[in-house]
Parts: structure tokens; sequence; C-alpha cells
């Protein structure tokens, strides 16, 4: 059975074949019991991105994992998959400060340098207003000057699909890996919005680098 757990860098979840180099949650999102979709969209602000896997611990996806203090089984939260780090940060999803420490404090450093900040929930109540899944705002229009100024791992929509920024062209994005690079001009002769939150492109100008899937040129 294919789960419908598979993440598009709206943040979007759709059951596709292919897993991904990360997982990661925003809570609990599906119906143990059917294992499907449980309506909700995420249940908690901190949405993160993790490792496949850490300290050898196997997990039932979209099962029940957690024991409850009285013994009986929960269900803990929602196994999530990406293609690579640039899907799961276009999503809105931060590194897990657990299983992948190293990436997450380089990105909380380089995002509380961009706003002033020092705390993780603080990250996260500004992701939760910047990511296309979440946010109240219309998703920003990107015009033919400001796409050469957009930073590597910069993801945008154009016609319905998505494309990955990456030496100045744009690489067709897909739950298996990317396509043959396009250039920006040809990108731009259709309406272009921005899907990575803004925060997320001012960590990558700190000079946070992403983990790219090694499919992209």
């Amino acid at each position: 059975m294919t789960l419908e757990n598979r993440v598009r860098p709206d943040g979007v979840l759709e059951a596709v074949s292919v897993r991904g180099m990360f997982t990661g949650n925003r809570g609990i999102v599906h119906d143990p019991g059917g294992r499907k979709p449980n309506g909700r969209r995420w249940t908690t602000k901190a949405w993160i991105c993790c490792s496949l896997s850490w300290k050898g611990g196997k997990r039932d996806v979209w099962g029940r994992n957690h024991v409850r203090r009285d013994g009986t089984p929960g269900i803990g939260w929602s196994e999530l998959f990406f293609l690579d780090e640039v899907t799961a940060l276009a999503a809105g999803h931060r590194p897990c400060h657990a299983c992948r420490r190293k990436e997450a404090v380089a990105f909380r450093s380089a995002f509380c340098t961009l706003h002033g900040l020092g705390g993780t929930r603080d990250i996260d109540e500004i992701l939760h207003g910047e990511r296309r899944l979440s946010a109240r705002t219309a998703p920003q229009a990107l015009s033919a000057i400001d796409l050469p100024g957009l930073p590597d791992g910069a993801m945008v929509e154009a016609d319905g699909s998505f494309f990955a920024l990456r030496n100045r062209m744009a690489l067709p994005w897909s739950h298996a890996g990317y396509g043959a690079p396009l250039g920006l001009g040809l990108l731009a002769r259709q309406p272009v919005r921005l899907v990575t939150p803004k925060s997320v492109l001012g960590v990558f100008r700190q000079g946070y680098l992403p983990a790219w899937h090694p499919g992209a040129a």
C-alpha cells in the first residue's frame, strides 16, 4: 500500500512509491487504523526534517509508534518523506535537533542572525506564517528580474510545476528527482511564484547549504 506521505515543495502530501532522502513530521496527520490522512494538515508548528534512520530505531510507518504512560498504544507522529532537504525546506520543515543536530545548529544560527532571535520556538512561529501550506497570504509573484537574485536552493512554481534554482538554472522537480536544467529566461515566460519561505532564502544567503538529491545538476 502506497501511503499519502510524500511531501511536495508546497507541503501538500501525495501517494507515490519513491521514498526520498529524508523523513520528518508536522505532528499527527494520519489515522493508524486505515493508514490514511486524518484530515489535519498539521498538529504542531514545529515542522522538522529528519534522517531516515537514527540510533538503529525502526518505526511502523503511519502505524502506532508511541506508548502512553498507562501502557496503551498511541500514535506518536506521522512519518513524512522528502526528495531532499531542498524540498523539505521549501515546504517549511527545518532540520531536527535530535537526529540532525549539526545542521539544526547551523540553520538556527543563520536564522537567528537574520531575525535577531534566539529560540527554536521563534523560528517555528515565523516559518508557520511563511510556509505555503500554513501562510495566510498569497504566494509572492516573481518577475524575470527577481529570479537571478534568488539563492541556490530556492524553489519556485510555474504552470503547476515546481523548479529548484541552482547555478542560475531551473531544475524541474519531481518526487523521483530533478529533470534537465532550464534557463531562467525560459522559465520566466510563464507566471512564476515563490514557494520557499522567505526566511529560508535568508538562511541560504547566510551560507547554509541544503542537501541536494544526487541527480541535481
